[in-house]
């Protein structure tokens, strides 16, 4: 078991060693959602909740997370850690399995983490923030790795900013900036990690609860495109889903826990990043592949 170490502080993520702004060639990543410790047996009207069953699927993954050849460049989780929200009964308990569980990753591989509703709160506040950046790290930040340049965003003030108007003006001004500093970045590619989607199948889509309010989601989308962000990695919605605004293509990747549909299976995704660009691939945890090829 290594350490679980905090790794995104002052707006930057320190989990990366040597210089990674520069592109050295072709590299994968793992893209996992909404672990969600509890979700399961809350979902099943469960009294006494545990979430064994979650535990297991997060072993499976990290097992064969850990097994892979080459080595993903990261593991990234985008958001819902842990059922209960802050302040809730179970919630110490959960993140500390969570934690528990998570060490077990191999000390080489980064885990970059994102806050989801389940995380910050569903309205966040400065306090709910404030307790998943202790025990979690910055609730948004940026990094390089292996050439490209990533943003993690925390989606859910766009949901209800009412008690955190402030923070979430910190946060836009913030976006902003970097999505600005992309253009003259000499990045070979931006991509960026959220919770909730921007919109799950098209982008002029009603408002619903899986994606962002319309007005401000093609705003964004625009400023995303002409500054050349080519993904953008959600979860939130518990099953795969996505489309494209322009030459921005937005991936809604299922959880690797409780599933919106009974067909669907827990999964993670392998993201491939090649020079002509970033492919990806959802599997199920029965069918997670160790060896990847870069050249496919």
């Amino acid at each position: 078991m290594t350490d679980f170490k905090i790794e995104a502080r002052d707006r930057q993520y320190h989990g990366f060693t040597g210089n990674e702004e520069s592109w050295e060639g072709p590299y994968m990543f793992v893209v996992g959602a909404d672990p969600q410790y509890g979700m399961m047996d809350t979902m099943a009207g469960k009294e006494d909740i545990s979430w064994d069953q979650e535990v297991a699927l997060t072993r499976q993954a990290i097992e064969a997370v850990n097994a892979m050849t080459p080595r993903p460049k990261f593991f990234v989780v985008c958001g819902d850690l842990v059922q209960s929200c802050p302040g809730e009964y179970l919630r110490d308990e959960q993140e500390a399995d969570f934690i528990k569980e998570f060490s077990k990753l191999d000390s080489k591989i980064p885990l970059v983490l994102v806050s989801g509703n389940h995380d910050v709160g569903r309205i966040p506040d400065a306090a709910s923030i404030a307790a998943y950046t202790e025990r979690f790290g910055d609730d948004y930040y940026g990094f390089w790795a292996g050439g490209v340049r990533f943003l993690v965003l925390n989606t859910q003030m766009y949901h209800d900013d009412s008690k955190s108007k402030e923070i979430r003006k910190q946060h836009d001004d913030w976006l902003l900036q970097e999505v600005e500093a992309i253009k003259t970045s000499g990045c070979k590619h931006a991509v960026v990690f959220q919770h909730i989607a921007w919109f799950l199948q098209e982008p002029d889509e009603e408002k619903v609860y899986f994606n962002i309010e319309k007005e401000f989601r093609l705003k964004m989308l625009e400023k995303f495109n002409d500054a050349g962000v080519k993904v953008v990695f959600s979860g939130h919605y518990h099953q795969n889903d996505g489309g494209f605004y322009k030459g921005v293509e937005q991936v809604v990747t299922s959880a690797m826990g409780w599933q919106q549909r009974a067909t669907d299976i827990p999964g993670i995704r392998i993201v491939k990043v090649k020079e002509e660009g970033i492919t990806h691939q959802y599997y199920e945890m029965d069918h997670i592949p160790t060896t990847i090829s870069l050249k496919e």
